[in-house]
């Protein structure tokens, strides 16, 4: 796979947004399968980007999308997934974000190399290095922005991912929550850093709203590792280097497939090594719609949500630099909430 360009880590600075599908695609599998799902690349067109903030970025920076796709869109509560780098962001400005809002999810930014400052409305600032939980659960609205530092190591590589909030708790409190060291697991020679949630009878102690996991298995040469899987979650798994075998399937680098239901362990083999990426959980089976960086339920919604935002209310204030990134136009049609199934 060629090396994909960095983008703003847990945010859609997309600046034609339209609304992001998130049926579900089909609903959850009831038992085991092996659907392979195609990331799609996604320009975030940074040279019109740097005219609203004034970067001086070069060329357009990219990522790989998996979540919402075409035909899966979601894997229990997680509705998002952007995969990006390794980029070297040696020379020039690296990854400089605005402040932008979110509301109605939480957002988890995971780095497998580089460094992100994180700073939000709520006054939280963090360097987030690699194996550190950045969490930030947006609830009713929160802004942030996210930068490189000046000085940084060269290689940036990551997931941005979202989690969907249930509708009892998605006008929450806004919160940050950085865990410096959040749980690894040894599970038959790999490494396993819990991301959020629960695996192995092990959780991490951080804030969630649905059943749900997510892992980095770091999985040696020659490996082979059975984790336990909760039956009734949906699972995924994303390569972010080397191969890895489930059964007599291939994913290399960068290749995601969704495994469904019915799980009760998962077996991955490596033969030079891998480093892989697990999510899942219960099916999320409530309707959502989800526009720009706002999850929410109805047209009526993303429309206020879109109008606070513009008029400099409810998502509060972060301190930074730069000027606000601002919101794109609401497409000319009405925006309909969807389920998981098409």
């Amino acid at each position: 796979m060629t090396p994909i360009g960095f983008t703003n880590h847990v945010s859609n600075l997309e600046k034609d947004a339209t609304e992001l599908d998130v049926r579900g695609g089909p609903a959850a599998a009831d038992s085991p399968v092996f659907e392979r799902i195609t990331g799609r690349e996604v320009v975030l067109t940074p040279r019109r980007f740097a005219d609203d903030v004034g970067s001086t970025l070069e060329q357009d920076l990219t990522v790989r999308r998996y979540l919402p796709g075409a035909h899966r869109r979601m894997v229990g509560a997680w509705c998002f997934l952007d995969y990006y780098g390794p980029t070297v962001i040696r020379e020039g400005v690296g990854m400089q974000v605005p402040p932008h809002p979110h509301c109605g999810l939480q957002t988890i930014s995971w780095l497998v190399s580089g460094e992100i400052r994180h700073t939000d409305s709520v006054g939280s600032e963090a360097t987030v290095r690699p194996g550190q939980l950045a969490l930030m659960t947006a609830g009713q609205g929160i802004a942030h922005a996210e930068r490189s530092p000046g000085t940084r190591p060269p290689i940036l590589h990551g997931a941005q991912l979202w989690v969907a909030l249930p509708d009892a708790v998605r006008d929450a409190q806004p919160s940050f929550e950085h865990l410096l060291e959040p749980p690894k697991l040894e599970v038959d020679g790999a490494t396993v850093t819990l991301i959020l949630g629960s695996l192995e009878g092990t959780a991490v102690p951080a804030r969630v709203y649905s059943p749900l996991v997510g892992a980095d298995i770091d999985l040696p040469g020659n490996g082979r590792s059975t984790l336990a899987l909760t039956a009734d979650w949906e699972h995924a798994i994303l390569v972010m280097r080397g191969s890895v075998s489930i059964g007599s399937q291939l994913l290399g680098i960068g290749e995601m497939a969704y495994l469904g239901c019915g799980r009760t362990e998962l077996q991955l083999e490596s033969e030079l090594g891998a480093r892989v990426l697990l999510i899942g959980g219960a099916p999320f089976t409530e309707e959502l719609l989800m526009w720009w960086n706002f999850v929410a339920r109805s047209h009526e919604e993303i429309v206020a949500a879109r109008q606070d935002w513009t008029s400099g209310v409810r998502f509060g204030t972060v301190e930074d630099s730069s000027g606000r990134l601002p919101a794109p136009p609401i497409p000319p049609v009405r925006l309909k909430p969807r389920g998981r199934s098409i």
